[in-house]
């Protein structure tokens, strides 16, 4: 089970850097640009969180992964100009802090 969860958490991830990557490169009109990488982004990173939440070391930090989730989940169907969208990158910094704070010690 934790191995599908995994891969589909990696599958997840990959998407998310294309939606930011189309978006950066404007691949497509200024509107579908906007759409890939201020919101399907964020949602699918969202999206990410929540499947690595049940898989971290650290208990303590299941809830909290699940916070920053809904921070980018929610910012991202906030209108563009609205005030509150920069939650979604508090979520995003959040989520990322946990993911990199919780890998596995190797020591050779």
């Amino acid at each position: 089970m934790n191995q599908n969860l995994q891969t589909i958490q990696g599958v997840v991830s990959i998407l998310a850097i294309v939606c930011l990557a189309v978006g950066w490169f404007n691949l497509f009109s200024p509107d579908v640009n906007d759409m890939l990488s201020k919101r399907i982004f964020y949602i699918v990173v969202g999206i990410s969180f929540i499947l690595q939440a049940p898989l971290l070391a650290n208990r303590k930090f299941v809830y909290p992964m699940y916070a920053a989730a809904a921070l980018c989940i929610v910012g991202a169907f906030l209108p563009y100009d609205s005030k509150l969208t920069g939650m979604k990158t508090i979520g995003l910094l959040g989520g990322v802090i946990i993911s990199f704070s919780n890998r596995p010690n190797f020591r050779r």
